[in-house]
């Protein structure tokens, strides 16, 4: 299957354009205050914002009512929920027609019974390394733990992705591998993204896509 990616952490107009130019199939933007990559409560999507690309709301433990004013607000496709939100939260905000991205972060003791009161109400997992902050932590971690995934939902493998380590998944064969997230391994500064690293881990994507189709 085609690898996804994901673009997560956009904050600044220009710079968004320059990567939707890329054609991403994802792109994330984030509405945590705490994060260096938030947007802002006065954030405006460009007008030109290519409809193709799906359009990511990150959140971290905000009320439902605040996350369902962003859906209407930018037309977002996908809420991705980085927090402690319950299968409740999750259930409820797909009825609103919107997919669910439930992140959990990983460490070498995780215990994948976690994911089982979510299957069902959330549409794609993603899986980021354990560290002090929500996400943008810069590290990968030992991909090999995911051996012990044995889901249907597909899901995202983020925590700092780059061109110098995702050549390593090529050896992988991992169930539900549906995308990567990538963000801080491809900043300029937090929210700037470099264009040229994006679209040069595109080509190697697309690459490693036509040459090792049932690998990955």
């Amino acid at each position: 299957m085609k690898l996804k990616l994901k673009v997560c952490g956009m904050k600044y107009a220009e710079n968004i354009q320059q990567v939707a130019a890329l054609q991403p199939d994802y792109m994330g933007f984030i509405f945590y205050e705490p994060s260096p990559r938030f947007v802002g409560e006065d954030f405006v999507l460009p007008s030109n914002f290519p409809m193709q690309i799906n359009r990511v709301g990150v959140f971290v433990d905000q009320p439902e009512e605040y996350i369902l004013s962003k859906i209407i607000r930018y037309g977002l496709s996908h809420v991705q929920l980085h927090g402690n939100e319950s299968p409740v939260l999750c259930e409820s905000l797909r009825r609103k027609q919107v997919k669910i991205i439930k992140v959990f972060s990983i460490s070498t003791e995780f215990d994948f019974n976690l994911l089982k009161p979510f299957v069902g109400v959330v549409d794609i997992f993603l899986f980021d390394t354990k560290g002090l902050k929500p996400g943008g932590n810069g590290v990968a971690f030992d991909w090999k733990i995911l051996s012990g995934y044995n889901y249907d939902i597909p899901f995202f493998l983020s925590g700092g992705l780059n061109m110098e380590n995702i050549s390593g998944l090529s050896g992988l064969n991992f169930k539900g591998l549906y995308g990567l997230d990538i963000n801080s391994g491809v900043e300029i500064h937090p929210g700037l993204k470099d264009k040229d690293k994006i679209k040069e881990l595109i080509v190697h994507l697309q690459t490693t896509n036509n040459e090792q189709p049932t690998t990955i």
